[in-house]
């Protein structure tokens, strides 16, 4: 009996946690760990989910993939394979999207503070929106538009004033907040005049924001009627008539079993009534409908596979199993106190403590990273069958935000990522080197050791070269 209830496990005839009919430990085994794994045909179900859900409830939705939760190319195109288009909000990011084929005519580009160079860029390649998140970008996206001789379309991120019961640091529809323009204030208001007087933008639609991992219906029910309410005294004032409303997304996953996460659908029976009641109250066109989901399609995809290297058993205290990799893959635990569930890989069949017949001893453990960080925890207290060194273990619901967030702290390399499908193992990020992490580094010649420095000949002799050819 498999001994965690998750939808994306199941055990095979080995005992093995199997990922979209592929042996985990094979595939630790193969690539190596730590390793990033991400079931296809989750992140396709999820895709259908929402294009299915909202498209059966409301007559014009565009469903935006949020890539900062998982950006590289292959999801992106897979993303867009299944009908959404891409949220970028960075020059990296979209620069990875037009790199991997994507259309830019179906790419967003977010982002609270672009530069002049990434908005150059998004110009070039014809983004299909600018999300805007203050006058000053307005300003400069008016600017460089007319220096190219380019009308740029443009959507005004506002912030709602609506506050999701979430951690404090992914809470963005509040008023205090670094993301949108205010509308309580009347910034939105003067920033919607000031975009129709511009020559060189169109104002297409508003966007909002309210927060990440939220598990309740209402805050987004009540975003569209601030939205809304604002949509009606912005067309009395200036005129503006909104084609398109963004809701953003949000949704959360099921990190671990506290967790109760609301589904595509019920979102779906919840907004899609609500803005069509809106419109109709206010005398509005109803809107293009937008929304932004980014953990929803790729959090429950992902597994990350680790090695046991250690086992640390302190008597009365706490059990700590120390595996291969750490907050430099996952920093969310250390970031935002997030919960994970955990098990042991190569054991996934064996009976719980309570189950009749269960032989094996089981206790309660901790995984801890290998970085130098006391902070460093990627699972606190999960039972498992008694761990040993060279388990393979596999922490559940790493999609999103894991490889994204990744860093080479402590000079750790980033792991592969790995897609799969119906048993077959694709690389779709090469794991990093030990030479990768120091291709880049350069070393002043004063500081290199003796053996390897330049005589004095030489270095007199490139001098002098450099001095003519100036």
């Amino acid at each position: 009996m498999n001994y965690r209830s998750n939808i994306h496990s199941s055990a095979n005839s080995k005992g093995h946690l199997t990922i979209g009919g592929c042996d985990a430990v094979a595939l630790a085994k193969r690539f190596g760990t730590p390793l990033y794994v991400i079931d296809e045909d989750a992140v396709r179900r999820a895709c259908r989910a929402y294009v299915e859900e909202f498209g059966a409830r409301y007559p014009n939705v565009r469903v935006i993939y949020a890539s900062k939760a998982l950006m590289v190319k292959a999801i992106a195109l897979l993303v867009m394979e299944e009908g959404l288009f891409l949220d970028v909000c960075s020059g990296g990011e979209l620069y990875t999207a037009i790199s991997a084929g994507c259309p830019a005519d179906q790419i967003y580009f977010h982002g609270n503070s672009k530069s002049a160079a990434e908005i150059a860029f998004a110009l070039s390649v014809g983004v299909f929106r600018f999300v805007v998140d203050s006058l000053d970008e307005l300003y400069v996206i008016d600017r460089l538009a007319r220096s190219k001789g380019l009308v740029a379309n443009v959507m005004l991120r506002l912030t709602p004033g609506i506050e999701a019961h979430t951690h404090e640091y992914i809470k963005t529809g509040q008023i205090d907040s670094k993301f949108g323009i205010v509308i309580p204030n009347g910034d939105a208001l003067r920033a919607v005049g000031i975009a129709k007087r511009l020559a060189n933008v169109r104002l297409t639609g508003l966007h909002c924001h309210i927060g990440s991992q939220v598990f309740e219906m209402e805050p987004f029910v009540d975003a569209i009627d601030v939205m809304m309410n604002f949509a009606k005294q912005a067309h009395e004032a200036t005129g503006f008539i909104m084609e398109e409303l963004d809701i953003g997304g949000g949704l959360g996953i099921r990190y671990n079993s506290k967790d109760d996460p609301i589904t595509a659908r019920d979102l779906a029976e919840a907004v899609a009534p609500a803005l069509i009641d809106a419109a109709s109250r206010h005398g509005l066109p109803l809107p293009s409908l937008l929304l932004e989901p980014g953990r929803s399609i790729v959090g429950e995809a992902g597994t990350t596979l680790y090695t046991v290297n250690a086992v640390k058993r302190i008597e009365g205290v706490r059990t700590y199993v120390s595996v291969d990799g750490g907050m430099a893959d996952n920093p969310r635990i250390a970031l935002y106190q997030a919960e994970y569930e955990a098990a042991l890989a190569n054991r996934m069949a064996v009976p719980g403590p309570s189950s009749p017949g269960s032989s094996e001893s089981w206790e309660t453990v901790s995984v801890a990273g290998n970085c130098c960080e006391s902070g460093d925890m990627l699972v606190w207290d999960v039972s498992m069958p008694r761990p040993e060194i060279g388990d393979t273990l596999a922490v559940f619901c790493t999609g999103a935000y894991n490889y994204s967030m990744a860093s080479n702290y402590n000079r750790y390399p980033r792991p592969a990522v790995v897609l799969v499908r119906d048993g077959r193992a694709d690389v779709i990020v090469e794991r990093e080197t030990y030479a990768d992490l120091t291709a880049r580094d350069s070393v002043p010649v004063r500081l290199r050791p003796a053996a390897t420095r330049p005589a004095a000949a030489e270095l007199a002799h490139r001098d002098s070269a450099g001095a003519q050819s100036r």
